[in-house]
């Protein structure tokens, strides 16, 4: 290797670790908590840029281009992040897991980038980056555009029609309860139902996940999309009616219903529909053992880390 690559791999690795920490200094002091109705609205400067560049770089043919294009758009992405963790935490009243998953989250979108950047220096374009980004793109548009409110009412219908049907599949047990929009109410205990409870998040995610397959067929992306979209919902309506019931009559905690049962039991749901979906389109396996291989590209930064640990480049 000569001086100026070895250079230049010192530069890209330093840019590594110093980009998402400044992101996340600027972000905490630009954005502290509790935001403002402005800085709220700033936020999503970055955050819809980002995704619109993703979404750009995703369909463009011509792959340098396309990659330069979701460099900026994971750097906006990562920047939308470095300013949520304090909110996070905050928010959730001290919740300390989410807003380290959103730390540590900055430093592998900004990763991402990187090996778009070290697919346009070696002119070797892996599908697993396009899929991911294209993924994301469709993802984040759907989530973000209906939980920011960006179609009027498309929320607040949304989480009343999930708080009512809860109620009608406790209503078939024989359970008594009784509804006023968002808040259900069972043996006088109130509960609301908010825009995370009606699993919005897991069905978007197998959305982009599957609906940006380069190489499935759109027949089997259907029935990939029917085989997990619509049982999350049913089973997301299940998991809301067993927390209403286990909390209104006793049995448990509001924290041990909703934290640990239930979303135990989403995650366990989750990961079995998943598997189903490896059988429909295997394609959708590939793509993610495509990012879990990411690092045997070897890379700059994966080189300075096998050093780090004492293995040889």
């Amino acid at each position: 290797m000569d001086v100026s690559s070895e250079k230049t791999n010192k530069w890209v690795v330093l840019s590594y670790f110093l980009i998402p920490t400044v992101m996340l200094i600027v972000g905490y002091l630009l954005f502290p908590y509790p935001p403002s109705s402005f800085a709220r609205q700033l936020s999503f400067v970055p955050l819809f840029l980002g995704l619109i560049f993703l979404g750009v770089g995703f369909f463009y043919w011509k792959k340098n281009t396309a990659s330069w294009l979701k460099i900026i758009g994971w750097g906006m992405f990562s920047f939308f992040w470095g300013t949520m963790p304090s909110f996070l935490y905050f928010s959730e009243g001290g919740d300390v897991f989410n807003a380290a998953v959103c730390i540590i989250g900055v430093y592998v979108l900004l990763y991402v980038a990187y090996h778009e950047w070290l697919s346009i220096k070696r002119n070797d374009h892996v599908s697993c980056l396009n899929w991911i980004a294209g993924g994301t793109f469709l993802a984040g548009i759907i989530y973000f555009t209906i939980e920011n409110g960006i179609i009027p009412g498309l929320r607040d219908w949304f989480i009343e029609t999930v708080a009512a049907q809860t109620c009608d599949v406790l209503h078939l047990f024989g359970v008594n309860v009784s509804q006023t929009h968002d808040l259900i109410i069972y043996n006088n205990i109130p509960i609301t139902i908010i825009f995370a409870c009606t699993a919005i998040q897991s069905m978007v995610l197998f959305v982009g996940m599957i609906g940006a397959l380069p190489r499935a067929s759109l027949k089997r992306k259907a029935l990939g999309l029917l085989a997990t979209v619509v049982p999350i919902y049913f089973l997301n309506l299940i998991r809301n009616a067993g927390v209403v019931y286990m909390v209104g009559s006793g049995m448990t905690s509001f924290e041990m219903a909703h934290n640990v049962i239930g979303k135990t039991g989403s995650l366990l749901a989750l990961i079995l529909l998943l598997f189903i979906t490896f059988k429909i389109v295997p394609e959708l396996y590939d793509e993610i053992i495509g990012i879990i291989d990411l690092p045997k590209r070897k890379g700059p930064v994966e080189l300075f880390f096998r050093r780090l640990v004492g293995k040889k480049p």
